[in-house]
Order: C-alpha cells, then sequence, then structure tokens
C-alpha cells in the first residue's frame, strides 16, 4: 500500500538526519578547526530538524486521533445517514471501477 505524502515526507526526513548523523561520525577524526566548527553546526541542525519531526510526527497523530474521533461521533449520531453516503459511495465506486 501506498503511504500518503506526508508519511513519505517523514520518512524521508527521518533518513536525511540518520545520514547526516552518519556522516558527522564518520568524519569525527578530522580535527582542524574548520571542520570541528562545521561538525557543531550540522550538529544543531540536526538537534533542530529532530526535535521539528518529533513534534510533527506528534501534531500529525493527534490530528488524525481526532478525525478518527469525529467520525466515530458523527456514525454514532447519524447512522442512517452515515449507512447512505456509504452505500453511495460504494455504488460510484462501483460502477466506476465496472467501467472500462
Amino acid at each position: 500500500m501506498a503511504k500518503n505524502p506526508s508519511d513519505r515526507l517523514l520518512a524521508d526526513l527521518h533518513q536525511v538526519v540518520t545520514d547526516a548523523e552518519s556522516l558527522l561520525r564518520a568524519t569525527s577524526d578530522q580535527t582542524s578547526a574548520t571542520a570541528s566548527e562545521l561538525r557543531a553546526r550540522v550538529q544543531a541542525t540536526l538537534d533542530r530538524a529532530k526535535g521539528s519531526l518529533g513534534d510533527f510526527q506528534a501534531a500529525a497523530i493527534d490530528r488524525a486521533k481526532a478525525a478518527g474521533k469525529a467520525t466515530d461521533d458523527y456514525v454514532h449520531s447519524n447512522p442512517w445517514e452515515s449507512i447512505g453516503v456509504a452505500a453511495g459511495v460504494g455504488l460510484l465506486l462501483g460502477l466506476l471501477i465496472s467501467r472500462k
């Protein structure tokens, strides 16, 4: 099953952070002042990115839970309307799939 764009973006950002951390570890034996300064800046940026990724992930989870709760509440409040909408969507999908 294909991931949605937000999931792909999050996975890509996690991979970038992981790769950058590996690069920092691989160059840790270089002791020039420029290399040390660059490593420090990259590490600070990585730390901020990790925090942002964690915040983004938590916000996405919260939004998904809120959407699920709102849907559940709506279906429980309007069961017949929900059945009608689901049947209509199913009929449309069936018609679209059966067309050639």
